[in-house]
């Protein structure tokens, strides 16, 4: 089985390239996804996320937009969020890695935002990363509700720089110039990395 890490910061199409990937028979986990699991009402978080940032529920279910502004206040609190849901997304990771192997699926992708800034790489045989010019970047994350420009840069600091995540990916998908291209580009990714393997194999 080849796994596959794909990252891109926020606003460069990772969602919309998981699925191209996915249309080719590619497995695919989304990390954001199993985390509004993990958020939802009765989710394994819920727990210890309330006991570490206090009253951040409604419903019953963890109240991102509450639990942002708290992060907003104290941002030395990220650490201790990502202590709390990097080993719950791990495990049900794992789950989607047993379940494909058992339906012999030969290459899972991993959709993770920030494979390298948690040294997810390592856990992985090709890294993917996609790309777009900044100004298409943030304009496509402002038209997102809630968003502004404080959020972002807040979400940006975060975050590796761009063009430092291109030198150690291996390979990347341009996303702003419409799906047909990210389409081809998904496809010839593919070929070559059935071809090569691994990273180590790659020419």
């Amino acid at each position: 089985m080849i796994r596959i890490g794909l990252t891109g910061s926020i606003g460069m199409g990772k969602s919309a390239t998981a699925a191209l990937f996915a249309e080719q028979g590619v497995a695919v986990f989304d990390s954001d996804a199993a985390v509004h699991e993990l958020y939802a009402k009765g989710g394994a978080a819920i727990g210890p996320v309330s006991e570490a940032f206090g009253d951040v529920l409604s419903d019953g279910a963890i109240d991102r937009g509450e639990l942002s502004a708290v992060l907003r206040e104290d941002p030395a609190g990220f650490g201790k969020l990502e202590a709390i849901v990097h080993p719950l997304v791990e495990a049900a990771r794992a789950a989607f890695v047993a379940e494909a192997r058992e339906q012999e699926i030969d290459i899972v992708l991993f959709d993770i935002p920030l494979l390298f800034e948690t040294g997810g790489e390592a856990a992985v045989d090709v890294v993917v990363v996609c790309h777009a010019p900044d100004t298409v970047r943030r304009a496509r994350v402002l038209e997102r509700p809630g968003m502004t420009e404080e959020k972002l840069d807040l979400i940006l600091a975060r975050q590796m720089p761009e063009s430092e995540k291109l030198k150690r990916a291996d390979y990347a998908v341009e996303t702003s110039k419409g799906l047909e291209s990210a389409r081809k580009q998904v496809r010839d990714i593919l070929a070559d990395i059935r071809q090569h393997k691994t990273r180590g194999e790659k020419g």
